[in-house]
């Protein structure tokens, strides 16, 4: 294993981590009585002031969303069962995953129109180097959607963007790969505000299952590919 590969596999762990960690905190939230009425209180709060300015508010939310998907110290998670309450779930869904998508759509033009300089801003340089020189070969719409599903949502962009991936190729990608991670998250926000907590773990390991699994056939891909050389 190179020293890139090395690397790619400590980032991954480093995610599932933190993805654990947080439906671990979510869980905790949900059981505990104090702390679920806190955040209902917050939600309860939050929520008429949405709806008196209900376009405003979707606005915002699909342009939070579109940020998510470009940076990775921001998050909607937090947000999005405050959005099932005031929106409903499925036009939650629909906005987080428009969001989702035009945050890709943004990076990967960055990426594709203004190069590595620009991108350095939004994601780290070795992490760009290190997916970049994977990405190259990626030419067919599964290999672009394998690695949607399988990296943090706040790198394909960019990275697919540099390396030269067809539009018509990345667009269908991002959105078929942000699909089931947009129904997870409302899953996930409308269970919270029921306090469903085992329902609400199971969905999280499932999502956090369904990240690394993806991990792992893509790192295969890339060493059937000969990239990590």
């Amino acid at each position: 294993m190179t020293q890139s590969d090395d690397r790619v596999a400590r980032q991954n762990r480093k995610r599932i981590t933190i993805l654990l960690a947080v439906v671990i905190a979510a869980t905790a939230a949900a059981a505990s009585d104090p702390l679920h009425r806190f955040a209902g209180s917050i939600i309860a709060a939050a929520e008429p002031v949405i709806q008196r300015h209900a376009f405003l508010g979707a606005v915002v939310f699909v342009l939070l969303s579109a940020l998510s998907a470009m940076v990775v110290f921001f998050s909607t998670a937090v947000i999005v069962p405050i959005a099932v309450e005031a929106f409903g779930p499925i036009t939650t869904f629909l906005l987080l995953w428009l969001g989702w998508i035009l945050g890709g759509v943004t990076a990967y033009a960055i990426g594709r129109l203004l190069g590595r300089r620009v991108a350095r801003w939004f994601v780290d340089a070795r992490q760009l180097r290190d997916y970049e020189r994977r990405a190259k070969r990626l030419v067919t719409f599964g290999r672009v959607l394998m690695f949607q599903l399988a990296i943090p949502s706040e790198i394909p962009g960019y990275v697919l963007g540099l390396a030269g991936c067809r539009l018509r190729t990345f667009l269908p990608a991002v959105a078929l790969g942000e699909l089931p991670f947009a129904i997870g998250a409302v899953y996930l926000g409308e269970t919270f505000l029921q306090g469903k907590y085992l329902l609400l773990f199971a969905i999280g390991i499932a999502g956090v299952a369904l990240s690394w699994l993806a991990f792992r056939r893509a790192a295969a891909m890339w060493a059937s590919d000969g990239q990590g050389k």
